[in-house]
């Protein structure tokens, strides 16, 4: 019922399986994945542009690092904003503080190849406007990212002062 395979018929067969396996698997590896995942490196520079745009000065160059459709719970704020005008307004107010974000900790979860959440602690160095007088806030963060269209944009950021310790 069986015959015996040559050696060598069986070899040259053994490979070519392997060798179909082997390609199979990348193909779907390949489709299933879609390209390559941000490194937590790349995340965690998302945060030091948007750091960047705030000393700018200009609301608008914040705005323009939020998705068109993002939400963003701020911290010196009890509106919910989930639009650009809205968000746009949040900055004119909070850049008058001439904020700088320093983390404390940062803890990246990368979801997929376009998306990412950073959430942890943060420290703003603020200015009041009147008196020039310097005061750190304390506050944890999250910031949820999206790729569209190549770039990457917030589409969800909660801030809120850091609670004290009990």
């Amino acid at each position: 019922m069986f015959r015996k395979i040559p050696p060598r018929v069986a070899l040259v067969c053994a490979i070519a399986l392997v060798t179909a396996a082997t390609a199979t698997a990348g193909i779907g590896a390949a489709v299933s994945d879609g390209g390559s995942k941000p490194t937590e490196k790349e995340i965690a520079a998302l945060f030091d542009g948007w750091n960047n745009s705030l000393q700018t000065g200009d609301p608008e160059k914040v705005a323009a690092r939020y998705a068109k459709d993002a939400v963003l719970l701020p911290t010196a704020s009890p509106e919910i904003r989930t639009d650009r005008a809205g968000i746009v307004d949040y900055f004119e107010y909070f850049l008058k503080t001439k904020p700088k974000g320093e983390k404390i900790r940062s803890v990246i979860t990368i979801l997929d190849k376009d998306s990412a959440i950073d959430a942890g602690l943060y420290e703003f160095h603020l200015t009041d406007s009147r008196t020039g007088e310097k005061r750190t806030v304390e506050a944890r963060y999250t910031y949820e990212y999206e790729k569209r269209n190549g770039k990457w944009l917030i589409v969800n950021h909660h801030s809120s002062v850091l609670p004290p310790a009990s």
